[in-house]
C-alpha cells in the first residue's frame, strides 16, 4: 500500500535484562497487531551477530496511525520497560512505501 509508514527501531539491551525486554517487545507487538486497526505489522527481530541487539519492524497505515500507537496503553508500558530495563535506542528510522 503506497504511503504506508515503516518504522525500524534498533535497540540494545543489557544481557541480564534481555529476556524481560523481549517479553515486553512481544507484548507490545501482540497488542499493536491485535488492537490497532491501522497497524499492519509489528515484528520483533534479534540479531544473529549480537544477541543483545533487538530490532522492531513496524508498519502503519500512515504517520497518523503511528502517532496513535504512541498513545496506547501497551506502548506506554513498553516505553516504561525501555527506561527501567536499560534499553538504548541505537537508531530509529522512518520509511514511506513508494511502490508497489
Amino acid at each position: 500500500m503506497a504511503g504506508e509508514l515503516t518504522v525500524i527501531a534498533e535497540l540494545s539491551i543489557p544481557p541480564e535484562n534481555r529476556g524481560k525486554f523481549l517479553e515486553m517487545c512481544a507484548y507490545d507487538s501482540k497488542h499493536s497487531n491485535a488492537d490497532e486497526l491501522d497497524c499492519h505489522s509489528f515484528d520483533v527481530m534479534t540479531s544473529n551477530e549480537d544477541p543483545n541487539l533487538i530490532v522492531l519492524v513496524e508498519t502503519y497505515r500512515d504517520q497518523a496511525a503511528f502517532d496513535v500507537h504512541l498513545k496506547t496503553p501497551h506502548f506506554q508500558k513498553f516505553a516504561e520497560a525501555v527506561k527501567t530495563l536499560g534499553a538504548k535506542e541505537n537508531n530509529v528510522r522512518f520509511f514511506t512505501r513508494t511502490a508497489p
